[in-house]
């Protein structure tokens, strides 16, 4: 195994020895100290990240001019599953397709940018953890969901198959659900944490639909081809073939074009047994010949948007995310920043050639984005708990991404990995923040009822300014590089729809606004004003210890100079070298893919000068409102909340009464349907068993008063019962 594949295994495998080692030990024998393995497995997998992170480059930089498509690396670490024969195409004489699963593990530069910033994150959650729940009875238990979370994401973001991706899909879906629902004894966690399951649920169902569709459209599940001999290919062995060089094992010498127009078969020998869905034969043929468009194309895009919806909290499935603020702070950093609800954007990019081959689910894709981000902004103006002001900024900001994905051009698909990029960092910020203020105020997020916090807390108001900057947009925060990348790679527009893209570019826009406004908004109201707190903070609120602040630190500056550092270590604009480190993964190589203007992906200065106008002008609106003594706000509000204001402020403070939407439609529906079931089963099913099990009990009860005990009776009885036969016996010929 050479050092690349190593580093490939070490980065998952360590948050999963750290969660093992606790789960055994902890409530016996760490207890207190339960937090050492899983900080040491988690900043252990990070520093195992950074050097896959410079082997890749290394590796673009090796492939780069070569005919391959993209650079990737593809290990095999066992065969899960092995199906001869499993399905069989077209007619009878159609050849039949295997089915298996082999445990692959991939490094490219898609999943190096996920891992290293999965794990970063992580690392700083896990540190600022330490301080946040000590003293909490189930201390070595959430460090070991936060472990396996760890280990969940990293193999999500590092498998090469469907199937695979949908198995730890679903496991980052079960460690939300411990996470959210942590302190379980409290009602509100715990139907929070159902309320993610299920409703992440309904977005799986349709994810599963779309695989399904894959694997009858293209009859792989596999990113990756597969030889033959059932080893893997690689762009590295493709590109050996190409170039006459030495092959891998199963490679003719013969051009990729040529290897991939031959008929595919398990049973041809040097020749590609299985094309992969996003695999090098694939890629390479021309004119978009290996991707099915059309109604079947529309429909595996739709679904694995449904996926994306529930796990990225996207319209209509965004509810459960602001209730998931039941969970620890550290919880809510960990899943909004870095984890769970990246992967439906990770999940997109990934899969952009399907995208490409079905332009209208793209679209569909860009306008659900869009939308969510203005209806989250909306909803976000007049929550009064800390978090969930921050909650439904998490789906606006994921509803930016998705529009920069949906755009389809290899501008907007970077512009969009960019800002999960820099949204982990300050996002993670504010909600560590956040958690930082709710730990001084005696766990308490209601902004009406503390203030003036910069007094006592003024590295914590630091750091939270330094968040709400990024949020915001202010340059040169890191917020700024990439929010401007995809509003100018909305207003370039993609192929086709360029009209509904400027209207998304504009919504996105006005949504930039709204965003500063709730930001600003949040912070002046907990850290200005006069000093006020909250009964259960007592007598002695006071900053966080400095194993809180000091992770708040480290983010407070990659807030700042995150977006701006090059990733090969130049000046001065991390999106341009971000967008060339990004196209070399194969999927986003795909010649198919629109490259509109590179200006799109690095500076736009007209775009980043009018959204730098429009993040000031919000600031400045949320100044005047909430700086003074407030007047403006009371008498916008009474406004907003009559038939004159089209009651917009009941509208947003209700979250547009989704809930009750769905309560209606959904949980009502279904309530009644289980008291119906439980009647049914209660008093027809089981009236039915019992009445068939008290007959012979009735029966023998009648029998019973037979046995008498009375010698006369049983000797009248016999007479009786002789004098019936033989009259039987008479009567025989006549009937």
């Amino acid at each position: 195994m050479s050092d690349l594949e190593t580093l490939m295994v070490l980065v998952p495998g360590l948050p999963l020895a750290a969660c093992l080692i606790t789960a055994f030990l902890g409530a016996a024998v760490l207890r207190e100290r339960s937090h050492w393995p899983v900080i040491a497995g988690i900043v252990g997998s990070f520093v195992c990240s950074l050097f896959l992170l410079f082997d890749v480059l290394g590796m673009v930089h090796e492939q780069s001019g070569q005919s391959s498509v993209g650079a990737e690396h593809v290990i095999t670490l066992w065969t899960w599953a092995d199906i001869g024969n499993a399905y069989q195409a077209g007619g009878a004489d159609s050849a039949s397709r295997p089915f298996d699963i082999a445990v692959t593990l991939r490094a490219d530069p898609l999943t190096a940018v996920m891992l290293s910033m999965v794990t970063f994150i992580s690392s700083l959650v896990a540190i600022y953890s330490v301080g946040y729940m000590r003293g909490d009875r189930g201390y070595w238990r959430f460090f070991c969901y936060v472990a396996l979370f760890v280990f969940s994401m990293t193999m999500l973001v590092s498998v090469s198959n469907f199937a695979l991706l949908y198995v730890f899909w679903e496991a980052v879906g079960l460690c939300s659900y411990l996470l959210i629902g942590f302190w379980y004894e409290k009602p509100s966690a715990a139907a929070a944490g159902k309320k993610a399951f299920l409703v992440t649920r309904i977005g799986d169902f349709g994810f599963a639909i779309g695989l399904f569709l894959i694997w009858t459209t293209y009859g792989t599940l596999n990113f990756h081809d597969v030889a033959a001999d059932g080893s893997v290919i690689t762009s590295a062995q493709s590109s050996e073939s190409a170039s006459g060089r030495p092959q891998g094992p199963g490679l003719p010498d013969t051009a990729a074009d040529e290897r991939s127009s031959r008929p595919q078969g398990p049973g041809l020998p040097g020749e590609v047994a299985i094309r992969g869905v996003l695999g090098q034969s694939r890629l390479e043929l021309p004119d978009q010949a290996g991707y099915v468009g059309g109604a079947v194309g529309v429909a595996i895009c739709l679904c694995l948007l449904a996926g994306a919806c529930g796990k990225s909290a996207q319209f209509p499935l965004h509810v459960w995310l602001p209730d998931a603020m039941e969970g620890p702070s550290p919880v809510s950093a960990l899943i909004h920043a870095a984890t769970m609800v990246t992967a439906g954007v990770y999940m997109f990019a990934r899969v952009t050639p399907l995208l490409v081959a079905a332009p209208e689910a793209r679209v569909t894709v860009a306008v659900v984005g869009c939308f969510t981000a203005l209806l989250a902004g909306i909803i976000a103006l007049t929550q009064d708990d800390l978090k969930r002001v921050l909650a439904y900024s998490t789906i606006s900001q994921l509803g930016y991404m998705f529009l920069g994905v949906g755009v389809g051009t290899l501008a907007g698909i970077t512009a969009g990995m960019f800002h999960l990029f820099t949204h982990a960092f300050f996002k993670s910020l504010l909600f560590l923040s956040a958690g930082s203020v709710m730990h001084a105020m005696g766990n308490t997020a209601d902004m009406r009822r503390f203030s003036g916090l910069r007094r006592i807390m003024p590295w914590t108001c630091l750091t939270f300014l330094a968040g709400c900057l990024a949020l915001s947009g202010v340059a040169p925060f890191s917020g700024f590089w990439s929010k401007d990348a995809i509003l100018a790679a909305a207003r370039e527009g993609g192929a086709g729809y360029h009209d509904l893209y400027q209207v998304l570019y504009y919504a996105g826009l006005f949504t930039a606004l709204l965003t500063a406004v709730y930001t600003f908004r949040g912070f002046f109201l907990t850290f200005y004003g006069e000093t006020r707190v909250p009964p259960e903070a007592g007598h002695h609120a006071h900053e966080s210890p400095p194993v809180m602040l000091v992770p708040l630190a480290i983010l407070a500056v990659c807030a700042l100079v995150v977006g701006s550092v090059n990733w090969e270590f130049g000046w001065p604009f991390g999106a341009d070298a971000l967008y060339h480190f990004l196209i070399a993964t194969p999927s986003l190589a795909y010649a198919a893919v629109p490259h509109v203007a590179h200006e799109a992906a690095g500076l736009h200065f007209e775009v980043q000068a009018v959204s730098t106008i429009t993040a000031l002008s919000g600031i400045g609106i949320a100044a005047f409102l909430y700086l003074g003594d407030r007047r403006q706000v009371t008498a916008l509000t009474r406004w907003t909340s009559s038939i004159y204001g089209l009651r917009l402020y009941q509208l947003s403070y209700g979250k547009f009464f989704f809930d009750g939407i769905y309560s209606v439609l959904v949980v009502w529906p279904l309530w009644f349907l289980a008291l119906f079931s439980y009647w049914f089963d209660r008093w027809i099913v089981d009236g039915l068993v019992n009445l068939l099990g008290k007959l012979p009990v009735a029966v023998g009860s009648m029998l019973r008063s037979l046995q008498n005990g009375m010698v006369q009776f049983y000797a009248l009885a016999m007479v009786l019962g002789l004098l019936v036969l033989v009259g039987t016996l008479l009567m025989w010929p006549a009937m």
